[in-house]
């Protein structure tokens, strides 16, 4: 894919990404996950509970390795390596992000799961993950 297409690809559609981590004995542990793509800084950003297991991991090690794909032929996707810029606790920025993301999945914030998922923003038991890209690794069986 080009530059072009891996920005629309991760910005558009309701793809889950896997993100592979390593827990404390070095094992490797994959967590699907919702995501939101900043298309204007290429950041992905995740939201978790603060007790998650992929959280706890990426305390740990900082480097992830994703996937998000078109799991329907034509089959495409993105995959790559990627660091842990920031974990924020800030609950006002948090909200901003978990918003976009409730709103890309969900449709809106009144959807009942929104409204648990923003809950646990707002009471300060989740977290937002900065996740900077490294590199990408692209297929499009499309193309062929």
């Amino acid at each position: 894919m080009t530059e072009e297409e891996i920005i629309l690809f991760l910005s558009s559609k309701q793809r889950n990404i896997y993100i592979g981590t390593l827990d404390e004995k070095n094992e490797p542990n994959i967590h699907p996950i919702w995501y939101f793509f900043d298309i204007e800084n290429r950041k992905i950003y995740l939201e978790t509970a603060k007790g998650s297991k992929k959280l706890q991991n990426m305390l740990n090690n900082n480097t992830i390795y994703f996937c998000i794909d078109e799991p329907f032929p034509p089959y495409k996707g993105v995959r790559g390596k990627a660091y842990i810029e920031k974990i924020s606790e800030d609950i006002d920025f948090n909200l901003k992000i978990s918003e976009k993301i409730m709103i890309k999945y969900l449709g809106d914030l009144k959807h009942p799961i929104a409204k648990v998922l923003l809950s646990n923003v707002k009471s300060g038991n989740s977290v937002i993950v900065k996740v900077s890209p490294l590199y990408y690794s692209t297929w499009d069986y499309g193309k062929r």
